[in-house]
């Protein structure tokens, strides 16, 4: 890997282009086929990319996904999941593990984790004998959402705006006094999900964890360099670009990044300078509500299953860092889906992975596309609708 520069290096024969969408000339990986010497097809051969966000670099090999597959396949998920479930400790009515019994609820239901891993009352760490064993304290919370055989893509855009409405009021509550609110959504069983039950959870963290700290890093020296917020750029720029939008709205815009890890990673991003989610104005949560729900039935129509992913916000930090200038931060959420090409074949991230970088096995812009040409009507009701007619 060449050393990580401060301006990304330009092709000597390729026309200069923003520092945010750059891949470096001398990046080539030996091959033992073809002719070193024939033009770069970024669809047919390796290459690398920078992350801006992340300061570091993205190995694209398309050329593997055409490789046969003889190894681990996955169950896709269940799509027999009941409404209602006295066993699932998440439903209305039931006994969660504490013996708490949940009300009937039927919007949005906020309640404590029951086995959080960051803990309110938690003791803070000692001191450190040595550099290289420190530790922090932490505290947390988990919000969740009812009915077991929904998810976002099925809601109603009410019901979608109802989850935002609830993230935004987490975020400013927990927000006041806690540096870093951390909203995230593990769907599906591949991702870890514990209970077939829509949900999300929410931590609050007296400190700012890893991704925070990068991106407070990247973000303002971005800014520092070139006199604008690096993701309101990235924005305009692909929104210009077009050829790895997916969907969009007046309000935001969804695409595979330039510098996307997962198969069909996407990043949704406001039009305007926005710091945090409680910043959003009514009608920018409507269209946000819009625009989640025209990317996720686009997900869940991709192979016809409900569509595995991590997902989550990063905005401005908060607490102590309310009264800082935070002008650097652009309000975003990242959404990262583990299937490459069907239902049960995942992509997986190990050995070159691990010990060196990244690496993805389609382009960004071929995911786009796919994401793209698919319908904005869910399968299922599409099925229903073909079930309906032949009635």
């Amino acid at each position: 890997m060449p050393p990580r520069p401060t301006r990304a290096p330009l092709h000597p024969h390729r026309v200069p282009r923003t520092p945010l969408l750059s891949h470096p000339h001398s990046t080539r990986v030996p091959v033992t086929v073809g002719d070193p010497t024939a033009p770069s097809r970024p669809a047919e051969h390796q290459h690398c990319r920078h992350n801006p966000l992340r300061d570091e670099w993205v190995l694209v090999s398309a050329h593997r996904v055409r490789r046969p597959w003889r190894g681990h396949l996955e169950q896709p998920p269940s799509e027999d999941v009941p409404r209602w479930d006295p066993a699932n400790p998440l439903c209305p009515g039931a006994t969660r593990a504490n013996g708490e019994v949940n009300p009937h609820y039927e919007g949005t239901f906020v309640f404590p984790n029951d086995f959080p891993a960051l803990q309110p009352d938690s003791p803070a760490p000692g001191d450190s004998d040595h550099p290289l064993f420190q530790a922090a304290a932490a505290r947390g919370v988990m919000c969740f959402h009812p009915w077991s055989d929904l998810t976002l893509p099925l809601m109603s855009l009410t019901e979608i705006r109802t989850v935002i409405n609830a993230w935004a009021e987490l975020a400013a509550e927990l927000g006041a006094s806690y540096p870093w609110v951390q909203i995230f959504e593990n769907k599906g069983e591949m991702m870890g999900c514990s209970n077939p039950h829509p949900h999300c959870q929410v931590w609050a963290s007296s400190f700012l964890p890893n991704e925070a700290r990068l991106e407070e890093r990247t973000q303002r020296q971005y800014r520092d360099r070139h006199g604008v917020p690096m993701l309101l750029e990235y924005a305009e720029q692909e929104a210009r670009r077009k050829e790895r939008l997916v969907v969009e709205n007046d309000d935001w815009l969804v695409v595979v990044p330039y510098w996307a890890t997962w198969p069909f990673q996407t990043l949704l991003l406001p039009r305007r300078h926005v710091l945090r989610l409680q910043d959003l104005c009514d009608s920018e949560r409507d269209s946000l509500a819009s625009i989640m729900q025209r990317l996720l039935i686009k997900y869940d129509n991709l192979f016809q299953v409900s569509f595995p992913y991590s997902m989550g916000w990063h905005g401005a930090p908060t607490g102590p860092h309310l009264q800082e200038d935070c002008g650097h931060w652009q309000l975003h959420a990242h959404y990262y889906p583990p299937l490459l090409r069907s239902a049960t074949v995942r992509k997986f991230m190990v050995g070159y992975e691990m010990l060196a970088q990244a690496q993805r096995d389609l382009t960004p812009e071929q995911a786009a596309e796919r994401l793209r040409s698919l319908p904005e009507v869910h399968y299922k009701q599409r099925q229903r609708d073909v079930e309906g007619c032949g009635a």
